[in-house]
């Protein structure tokens, strides 16, 4: 079977329901998870289906604002809308559809698909940054148990660091709204406890990196839960720290956990902020892997057709340039860097330069095998990932060279740390200099669309409609 049938089988089964994401189920209730986590599945690398041709407006929905705590000295902001990553999750009821938003309102929204109308709203303590996990508890026949969100938020407005009790990851009912159970993030020597990533689940084990920086297996199915006073609490299986003692000292205590995992075959792979990539073994429940790059790394990394795994290298506490890097994970760490593509330091807010979102790759829609991903720079990168240009670069360390992909194509839409996303023959590039809508054939892209909304977060294309939340404070329907 030719990569382009292969593509084509695999799409049509996702779309009929026979094929599902990580997360999701055609339940006998006629409920189906079409995007039930960050980046779509285990591998982070499905955005959605066929994109329109155009950024209309088909409605927007006022995502309000709310308050947080940036520290004790450097007081509290009010932030509108939504951010990073702040992808919307996508559900099928019957003959409806249904999006999971996280905001900076504090709440969680459940919102109509087709109309942008309220559902229900669960209040959190903070705002809401991340991405949740949908996931479709088969043993429990219950409305309110039976399709279950688990999301993060920041610590919350009336909490510092050293509280005893940060609540910032909840499990809440799909149907109903309400609390399942909530998880203390628990104080380390990370100097966050706010939980941006979306858990991988399979079976009854649920996988996620926090920002304590703890690395935590968990059954997220509420009849295992305990109860301490009036809430209820999830049965933690284990957890496994992200950093050494050597990265506190060099990272100043910014070891924080934000990426999303993502799994090749039986390892689990999760980029820190402490500087690893790390691999975690399922068979032996224990950290197998360890590629050092030493910069603060937030981006998701993304798995690719040939079993890499594609990493976002933010330009700190490193001496070369951040970028793109293309790991092996099957070889050995000294020698796992298939290539690097540096990009531009720059200084932009608190950032110098490097890549905070994620790579998005081409892999599940076509056989061109692009990668894409927007930098500081303000410059979007199209990139064969599957071939190697002549040229060498230096690498994040500024001292090992490597080889670099090949370039297709490149754009200026300003800074960015949001993910593009690709369907069939379309690009999706969103950021603070607007969103930006490409059409391409071959390895030739024009520009369709763009409009000018502050974008941090990642959209998700269903059917002839892009969901996108902004920072002005609106969750928008685009297409046509």
């Amino acid at each position: 079977m030719s990569g382009k049938v292969f593509i084509l089988l695999f799409l049509s089964l996702l779309s009929s329901g026979k094929i599902f994401s990580q997360t999701g189920a055609l339940s006998g209730d006629s409920v189906e998870i079409l995007n039930g986590t960050f980046l779509g599945n285990w591998q982070r690398n499905y955005y959605g289906e066929d994109a329109p041709d155009t950024l209309g407006l088909i409605w927007k929905h006022d995502l309000g604002e709310g308050i947080t705590v940036i520290s004790r000295k450097a007081g509290s902001r009010t932030w509108k809308g939504a951010g990073w990553t702040g992808q919307p999750l996508l559900v099928r009821e019957k003959n409806d559809t249904f999006l999971i938003q996280g905001a900076y309102d504090h709440t969680l929204k459940k919102i109509n698909a087709s109309s942008g109308e309220l559902v229900w709203q669960h209040e959190f303590n903070d705002v809401i940054k991340g991405t949740g996990t949908l996931w479709f508890n088969e043993s429990d026949t219950s409305i309110s148990k039976r399709w279950i969100i688990l999301q993060g938020s920041r610590l919350g407005t009336h909490h510092y660091l050293d509280a005893d009790s940060i609540f910032s990851f909840r499990a809440i009912s799909y149907m109903t709204g309400e609390e399942l159970w909530r998880h203390n993030v628990k104080m380390t020597e990370s100097y966050s406890r706010d939980v941006d990533a979306s858990a991988l689940i399979v079976n009854d084990t649920a996988y996620i990196g926090l920002e304590n920086s703890y690395f935590t297996l968990f059954n997220p199915d509420p009849d295992s839960a305990t109860r301490d006073g009036i809430y209820r609490y999830p049965r933690i299986f284990d957890q496994h720290i992200l950093y050494d003692s050597s990265d506190v000292i060099s990272h100043k205590n910014n070891v924080v956990t934000e990426a999303s995992p993502s799994k090749i075959g039986r390892t689990i792979y999760i980029a820190s902020g402490s500087g690893h990539v790390w691999g975690y073994s399922m068979d032996s429940n224990k950290l197998v892997w360890d590629f050092f790059v030493g910069s603060d790394m937030d981006g998701t990394p993304v798995v690719t057709y040939d079993s890499c795994i594609l990493v976002s290298v933010e330009k700190q506490y490193i001496e070369g340039k951040g970028g793109m890097l293309k790991l092996d994970p099957s070889r050995d760490p000294e020698d796992a860097v298939v290539w690097y593509y540096p990009v531009e330091d720059v200084d932009y807010t608190d950032w110098k330069g490097g890549i905070i979102g994620s790579a998005a790759v081409s892999d599940l829609y076509n056989d061109l095998h692009f990668a894409a991903f927007i930098a500081l720079d303000s410059t979007l990168y199209v990139i064969r990932h599957d071939s190697i240009s002549k040229d060498s670069v230096l690498g994040f360390d500024g001292k090992t060279r490597y080889p670099k992909p090949r370039l297709v194509f490149k754009y200026n839409v300003g800074p960015s740390i949001s993910t593009p996303v690709f369907t069939e023959n379309k690009l999706l590039a969103c950021g603070y200099g607007g969103i930006y809508l490409f059409e391409f054939e071959g390895t030739e892209f024009r520009l369709l669309d763009k409009l000018p909304y502050i974008v941090e977060s990642t959209p998700f294309i269903f059917r002839k409609r892009i969901y996108i939340a902004s920072r002005n404070g609106f969750l928008y329907c685009l297409g046509r």
